[in-house]
């Protein structure tokens, strides 16, 4: 009798850690929802019911094969996570997914796609229609107003950029065409921290849709739908991921949008590789400890680089002077690794001998991975609605998980390269 109390234990414990209800993830914390979420007893139980294992395995597929005509049928409408076809997934795609969605408290679902840029594009086309009027945040990423002016534009979709500092303010703007409102806080490449709530009450009143870029933050620092949020967006190649080593985007709407999302990301035929997703699940258990390492050295640097005469201003969320703080400190629980400097004087040259010289940091797009980087930017180029003026050419920096004093020695260098060109 022994031996087999002792076996009913160890499988209720398996359960218990692999297969916790909602209810009780959502009372759980968030590193701990990091790592459970997403591990259901049926993707990582032995069939056999003797054990089990800790990840989702990689599911590879494009054919599924079916019992019978009857069965192949019956599931041509199925919504649930059942085997259809590759392209609407695997256990693998499902179990990020799920774990995305258990993220977002008040979130139906999340849809998996093959970019960021995807993501943000099948997100838009799903709840606009030629003759609509989108919002845009000024400050928002190249790639969303390439979208904007190129494809939205072509198929009369008309988009209006606003001052991402306005708030509710944005009231002003909505016309009886304006359907929906892009949020993108902190902005990509100046970091103004947007007033979510007060926004959202705006759309919440006019029966408009809110959608977020939340890359920066991640819902582990900025709880979207906490804030009202219809659709939450994400470039998981960035901090979900975490290693640099993939391409993947998600999108995660509330009940009333879920459909909408999933059945545009269908008809598009967006979907994600079970590789990616495997690869984005295993980086999402040690997002916790990755941001609070970003976070950490970001702040470090940052106020390092607040007290160098070659630099003008420091634009980091969580710093007292940047565009937005009070906001940042109210409604975020973090911040990431991802801010810009403007440089004091100087021109691209002296930038470019600033950077081209780096030993610890990467030249190159993106961010979000372990590694840091430093890039030029010149945000005057990609504004609408606003204008960007500055004492200096700008330099946006991802502080990676590397020791922060070899950091600021490598920038303390490209500094005084800077000096010397300017």
């Amino acid at each position: 009798m022994g031996r087999r109390s002792c076996h009913r234990k160890s499988d209720r414990s398996s359960v218990r850690s692999l297969g916790k209800d909602k209810k009780k993830r959502g009372e759980t914390g968030d590193a701990t929802r990091l790592v459970e979420a997403g591990r259901r007893p049926e993707w990582t139980k032995d069939p056999s019911g003797t054990g089990a294992i800790v990840n989702p395995p990689v599911w590879r597929a494009s054919t599924i094969l079916y019992d019978s005509v009857a069965d192949m049928r019956a599931r041509v409408h199925d919504t649930h996570e059942r085997l259809f076809y590759g392209r609407r997934g695997t256990p693998t795609t499902w179990s990020l997914a799920d774990a995305l969605t258990e993220l977002e408290p008040g979130a139906e679902g999340t849809m998996l796609y093959p970019s960021g840029v995807a993501a943000i594009a099948c997100a838009l086309l799903a709840v606009l229609s030629p003759g609509d009027e989108l919002l845009m945040v000024d400050s928002a990423y190249d790639p969303t107003r390439a979208f904007c002016d190129n494809i939205l534009r072509p198929m009369g979709i008309a988009t209006v950029y606003y001052d991402p500092l306005m708030g509710d303010a944005i009231a002003g703007l909505v016309t009886e065409r304006t359907r929906a409102i892009f949020m993108e806080s902190p902005g990509s490449l100046t970091f103004e921290v947007q007033d979510v709530p007060a926004i959202v009450a705006v759309a919440k009143a006019r029966g408009l849709v809110t959608l977020i870029d939340n890359t920066w933050a991640t819902p582990l620092y900025f709880r979207a739908m906490g804030h009202g949020v219809d659709i939450s967006i994400l470039a998981c190649t960035k901090y979900i991921a975490g290693h640099s080593d993939l391409m993947l985007g998600s999108v995660t709407a509330v009940p009333a949008l879920w459909q909408k999302i999933r059945k545009t990301a269908y008809a598009f035929g967006q979907t994600a590789s079970p590789d990616d997703c495997y690869l984005a699940s295993r980086g999402l258990r040690t997002l916790s400890v990755r941001l609070a390492q970003h976070q950490a050295g970001g702040l470090a640097v940052a106020r390092w680089l607040q007290d160098q005469r070659e630099v003008a201003r420091v634009l980091h969320p969580a710093l007292p002077d940047s565009p937005g703080h009070a906001i940042w400190k109210r409604d975020f629980t973090g911040a990431s690794g991802l801010f810009s400097i403007v440089l004091n004087g100087g021109d691209d040259a002296a930038r470019v001998a600033m950077i081209d010289g780096l030993q610890h940091f990467g030249i190159g797009y993106s961010w979000g991975g372990y590694e840091s980087l430093a890039v030029p930017s010149d945000p005057q180029n990609y504004r609408a609605a606003t204008q960007w003026q500055a004492e200096g050419p700008l330099v946006r920096l991802h502080i990676g998980l590397e020791d922060p004093a070899d950091l600021i020695a490598d920038l303390a260098a490209g500094l005084e390269r800077f000096r010397e060109c300017r």
